[in-house]
């Protein structure tokens, strides 16, 4: 790095205020003084040049060009600087130090949970650090150390274990059957029944091809991009919606529906950048994952 490079804590300030609007509000998440924060982007916008990074509104601060173009390195220099605090937190062939696990937010709070609790009681002094996003994550930036998938992985340079598929089935709650009865078709389903489903992100392309059926957002009575928001509607009665087979089991309440024309498969993946698994406390985790989703799969 050159002499004149800024430091990381510039940039660390940079993002604070980002996601913050304020130096303020930056101020509080760093556990710094609002002072600092101020000369340090200050301190960053003469070393681009005197390039202006945010300015001011009657809302707070507004990013400039400037600043929405550095984003993204500035965020790549985060997800790097937060791989190695991880990876020195443990000894490569140690059960302990930190890893961080990414999943979607329906597989990180419905599915994972037992499997890490297991994985707690035998390996106590590894920290899961679980990040829940729909996003697919950039392994290879290390924005996380290990990614349960339900998709396949398309980047190259990671070690990936394919699980299975799970079926993405719909169903409805007892109590909204006994209400509205069950669709016996497709022109049913779609003509007099409320439907839960997407608000902004439809779903990829793949899962409309499969399930072969023409699918509006104007379709749904309750539209959310959460998964756990639909889980809960379902759970309650509202209306039908898809879920996973092995999720709605759970519940002796959810009825399937249609499934002889209706639904679609998931695969599911481990994986995880291949620089990490001569470290033991990633590769125990990996497996034990491997080990449990290929549990549920099968269920």
């Amino acid at each position: 790095m050159a002499d004149d490079a800024p430091a990381w804590d510039l940039y660390r300030s940079f993002l604070a205020v980002l996601e913050g609007g304020s130096l303020s509000a930056a101020a509080r998440a760093l556990g710094i003084a609002q002072p600092t924060v101020g000369r340090q982007i200050a301190a960053l916008e003469k070393s681009l040049g005197d390039a202006a990074l945010f300015t001011r509104s009657p809302g707070g601060l507004r990013p400039t060009e400037a600043a929405l173009a550095l984003r993204p390195h500035a965020q790549a220099m985060e997800a790097a600087a937060q791989a190695l605090v991880r990876t020195a937190s443990g000894e490569a062939d140690a059960a302990a130090g930190a890893v961080r696990l990414t999943a979607s937010d329906i597989v990180g709070a419905e599915v994972l949970p037992p499997m890490l609790t297991a994985f707690h009681e035998a390996h106590p002094k590894v920290d899961i650090e679980l990040m829940l996003s729909n996003r697919q994550e950039d392994l290879l930036r290390r924005d996380a150390d290990i990614a349960v998938r339900m998709a396949r992985p398309t980047q190259g340079a990671l070690l990936a274990q394919r699980i299975g598929t799970t079926r993405l089935n719909f169903y409805a709650h007892r109590s909204y059957l006994q209400a509205h009865g069950e669709p016996r078709t497709l022109a049913e389903l779609a003509g007099g029944h409320s439907l839960i489903g997407y608000d902004r992100l439809g779903p990829p392309a793949r899962v409309l091809k499969a399930l072969g059926v023409p699918l509006r957002r104007d379709l749904f009575s309750l539209r959310t991009d959460s998964e756990l928001a639909q889980l809960a509607a379902l759970r309650a009665g509202y209306g039908i919606c898809a879920c996973q087979p092995g999720i709605a089991a759970r519940d002796a309440n959810l009825v399937p529906i249609l499934t002889d024309v209706l639904g679609f498969d998931l695969e599911v993946w481990v994986v995880m950048h291949e620089d990490l698994k001569a470290s033991r406390r990633f590769r125990l985790l990996f497996d034990h994952l491997v080990e449990g989703l290929r549990g549920y799969v099968g269920s």
